[in-house]
């Protein structure tokens, strides 16, 4: 079962970061502080895949906090991370016995208890992602109702409710978005009670209609701009990378659902990958067909929703193969 995924801390100072994106814009991230650290000060950061943000171990859903699980191989470490919320340090995953020391330190630079609020061009980027993960999830339900298995659908249409849905929701009233929480809840629990019924499709449909709508409310500019688009795709598969990590043990598919997710935000990486490639083309026709590539080798590695017992590759080809699509990305990005 999903625990909560939000615990906020009291927090009563911050810290600036003006962060310089690859772009023209400059987006900006407050950083709060305790209150015995106050200062406001600027720091130049770059917004790509080479300088990712830290993990908040404190609020990060529990696609983030796979990174870390994959990372050290410890089994269902996200979670173990969400019920030893709220922490007062990063230093506190080893003192509640989350992790040992020498696991910590293998991650002690990807974690950190401060709460970022991203602005500009960053908070538009993190909207679209954290909607293209509620994509990935809606798509692989899809998937596994078509294919009479409500049961396995059911925690894809939880995780967007459970896990994401409050990291976007002040955005839509600030985007003026009609709120949808109620319709995934009422997909959900549709699924749940009633796996059989003819509504469940008009439901479906009337969910993944409204993530649309609030990625439509978007700036047309950026959403139609491949370096936007780069940003979130490397998102997106940055998580399927620690999903598929997570899945895997001995050559085995172990965990089904962190399979499904990974699945899921591949297969809407490519979709994103379709709005943006006839762009790409026409500036640099070799980075095109090397990205378009390997994401049709990439989506290999999940020949069904249902995995297989065997996995078809191993999470270091998978890596190998999202690390060749982001440093071909970053070339767009960065305007090479």
């Amino acid at each position: 079962m999903i625990k909560s995924r939000y615990i906020f801390l009291s927090i009563g100072a911050c810290i600036i970061i003006s962060l310089s994106s690859c772009t023209n814009s400059t987006p900006t991230a407050d950083i709060k502080t305790t209150p015995n650290t106050a200062q406001v000060t600027e720091i130049s950061a770059h917004s790509g895949h080479s300088n990712k943000p830290k993990i908040n171990i404190n609020n990060a859903i529990l696609s983030q906090l796979d990174k870390l699980e994959a990372k050290l191989g410890v089994p269902a470490l996200s979670n173990k991370i969400q019920a030893g919320r709220p922490y007062g340090s990063a230093q506190d995953l080893v003192t509640k016995k989350v992790i040992s020391q020498g696991q910590f330190d293998q991650i002690k630079d990807m974690v950190t208890v401060e709460d970022i609020v991203l602005t500009g061009e960053a908070k538009d980027i993190d909207f679209m992602t954290k909607l293209g993960l509620m994509k990935g999830h809606l798509l692989v339900a899809k998937e596994l109702l078509d294919q009479n298995e409500p049961k396995q659908a059911e925690p894809h249409i939880g995780h967007p409710v459970e896990e994401i849905y409050i990291d976007v929701e002040e955005q839509l009233n600030d985007r003026k978005v009609t709120q949808f929480k109620s319709n995934l809840v009422r997909l959900q629990e549709l699924v749940k009670s009633n796996p059989k019924s003819e509504k469940i499709k008009s439901e479906f449909s009337n969910s993944m209609v409204a993530v649309d709508k609030a990625i439509a409310s978007l700036p047309k500019e950026e959403i139609s701009k491949p370096t936007f688009i780069f940003q979130v795709i490397n998102s997106l598969l940055d998580a399927a990378n620690s999903e598929y990590g997570a899945a895997i043990a001995k050559g085995k598919i172990t965990e089904p659902i962190e399979y499904q997710d990974s699945r899921g935000f591949v297969i809407y990486s490519q979709e994103l990958y379709k709005t943006i490639a006839t762009q790409i083309n026409q500036k640099n026709p070799e980075i095109n067909k090397t990205i378009e590539t390997n994401l049709a080798e990439l989506v290999k590695t999940w020949p069904t929703a249902i995995p297989p017992a065997q996995a078809v590759k191993t999470p270091e080809q998978v890596s190998k193969i999202i690390k060749t699509i982001e440093e071909n990305a970053q070339k767009i990005i960065k305007g090479n």
